[in-house]
Formats: C-alpha cells, structure tokens, sequence
C-alpha cells in the first residue's frame, strides 16, 4: 500500500477487541501470517480468545471494574 493509498481504520473499543476493516493480514510471534478477508475483523487483545488473534467475546466472562466514585 502506497503512502497515499487510503488508510485501514481501527477502531479501539473501551472493553473488547479492535475492530480493523478488512481484508487484513496478521503476523503472528512465531512467525506465521493468517489472512481474514471479512469485511471488518476483531483483534482479541485481552488474550482469552481460544481462536487468537481473532476475538471469540470471551472477553465477556471477565468481570467488570466499577467506575470510581466521584468525590462530592
């Protein structure tokens, strides 16, 4: 892709994946690359996924942090 090519958008979400447009390559650590061509991808980055990178919600079953409470 060229410099000024059109630019793949992530989008960061406050307690799940990262959603990346498609089609999109990923390179894994021990070197391997997986190719997803779906429209928009989920990245899991809370590493409880059984199908990494791809996000499977197990981010779901984790408990949520209560926001702090604000000083009156």
């Amino acid at each position: 892709m060229s410099p000024d090519g059109p630019a793949q958008r992530v989008v960061v979400t406050g307690d799940g994946p990262l959603l990346v447009e498609g089609p999109v390559e990923v390179d894994l650590p021990d070197g391997t690359t997986v190719r997803s061509e779906r429209p928009v991808v989920a990245l899991c980055v809370c590493r409880r996924s059984a199908i990494q990178p791809w996000c499977d919600t197990s981010h779901r079953r984790r408990a949520r942090r209560k926001p702090p409470e604000e000083s009156a």
